[in-house]
């Protein structure tokens, strides 16, 4: 079998759609011996934030020479980024070898049981769990939650935390129409004992938390009660107790990073007893070199790109701007995917210096004529970059939107980058 035969199998499941619930997966990891039992993990969950959240924790432990798994969504450039060891992508070999041990069983699925063909989500959190179980065990793997948790394929596992970045209003079709029962999803991944990380404060998502944590007699830290964080312009100081950090300036800009990063570094204290080579030092210097790819991330200078894709995101990329770009022309382009609330998010970016909206190649992005009429519209990305003047010191351009849109965004600029 080849990677391209391999990849196409996988994807040939996207026809399934979306199916919440764990009956296919408890039924395929158990064919397969249950691979999940064997993996030390911690469980990221929320709405913004938990891919950051991921590579900060990733970076943390694989500085201190532990072998460390993560499993995120979506991709930007190649699809084995979903999986990866140490940072990077699982190799072609490996992933060939897992789809042939999973495939005989993701086939026998709907033919021995009443139970319907697994999706695609599904079968890739499958192939994960039996990379980190069974083919190449890691001393820990985080691991992102698709879409809400206590219905999530991921939700399998027995962590040794749970870590939630934010709660916002996003997939309510899915998840319901109002904080409260998106946070009741959201921690519903939580299980007897596992201690609960998180960074909202509003009162009925703590509410909803406090709830679920005396239910399953679970610690929790909140950012503001259990951890203190001092915020500064370019840095962030961190106590917990007798635990200190001072002084802590993050490669990724922007208030909502630093909260995430504190999560990160929370998790890592928790943790230390059972993985003793983390030291304080380390922690802070792997925290400071942590990137995360299409998040606040700069393509040249003066060229930012920003994967900003509901509302909430926006929010918080707007108070990037207003906080790191006082004394620059704010020039953007937004393309989106047609389930967003793009009037919102479009009215949040209209205080800047000129806004443009745009559409790209992905079967459900928002067509040009469907954005609202008081926007600038440009037919392409190559015609907006034509435009603009990337040696200018005065000028700061921001790409955002979907994430779709910025994997292919990032794509050309890497291409070129090449030549």
């Amino acid at each position: 079998m080849t990677y391209e035969e391999a990849l196409a199998w996988v994807q040939g499941k996207l026809k399934f759609g979306i199916k919440p619930g764990l009956e296919r997966m408890q039924w395929l990891l158990s064919e397969l011996g249950n691979p999940q039992e064997k993996i030390k993990a911690v469980h990221i969950v929320g709405t913004n934030g938990k891919g950051s959240t991921v590579s900060y924790l990733q970076h943390i432990f694989s500085e201190a020479g532990y072998e460390v798994g993560t499993f995120t969504s979506p991709y930007l450039i190649d699809f084995r980024e979903r999986i990866s060891l140490n940072g990077h992508m699982i190799s072609k070999r490996d992933f060939c070898t897992l789809v042939k041990m999973v495939m005989p069983v993701v086939e026998r699925l709907p033919l021995e049981t009443e139970l319907e063909a697994a999706t695609e989500f599904e079968v890739i959190t499958l192939l994960m769990l039996t990379y980190f179980g069974l083919l190449l065990p890691v001393d820990i793997a985080f691991i992102e939650a698709g879409l809400g948790g206590l219905h999530d394929s991921t939700n399998v596992l027995t962590p040794l935390a749970v870590v939630c970045p934010s709660i916002g209003l996003d997939h309510q079709n899915i998840l319901g129409d109002s904080y409260e029962a998106i946070a009741k999803e959201k921690v519903g991944v939580l299980k007897s004992g596992v201690p609960l990380i998180f960074s909202s404060k509003r009162p009925d998502v703590t509410s909803v938390f406090r709830e679920k944590a005396a239910q399953t007699g679970s610690t929790l830290y909140q950012l503001g009660e259990a951890f203190q964080v001092s915020l500064s312009a370019n840095s962030f100081s961190f106590n917990y107790q007798t635990e200190q950090f001072s002084n802590i300036e993050l490669s990724m800009i922007g208030k909502h990073q630093m909260e995430n990063a504190s999560l990160a570094l929370m998790t890592a204290l928790l943790l230390k007893e059972a993985y003793p080579k983390l030291n304080n030092r380390q922690i802070q210097t792997a925290l400071e070199h942590s990137v995360w790819a299409g998040r606040t991330e700069f393509i040249t200078p003066n060229l930012m790109i920003d994967g900003a894709h509901n509302r909430e995101s926006v929010s918080v990329l707007v108070d990037v701007l207003e906080r790191y770009a006082k004394n620059k022309e704010v020039h953007i382009l937004f393309a989106a995917i047609d389930t967003k609330p793009v009037e919102d998010m479009l009215e949040q970016l209209a205080t800047f210096d000129s806004l443009t909206v745009t559409t790209f190649p992905y079967p459900n992005s928002l067509p040009l004529e469907s954005y609202p009429s008081q926007y600038r519209k440009i037919e392409s990305l190559m015609a907006w970059l034509d435009e603009i003047d990337l040696s200018s010191k005065e000028k700061l351009y921001v790409i955002t939107g979907s994430l779709y849109f910025i994997a292919q965004v990032r794509k050309t600029f890497l291409k070129s980058l090449k030549k």
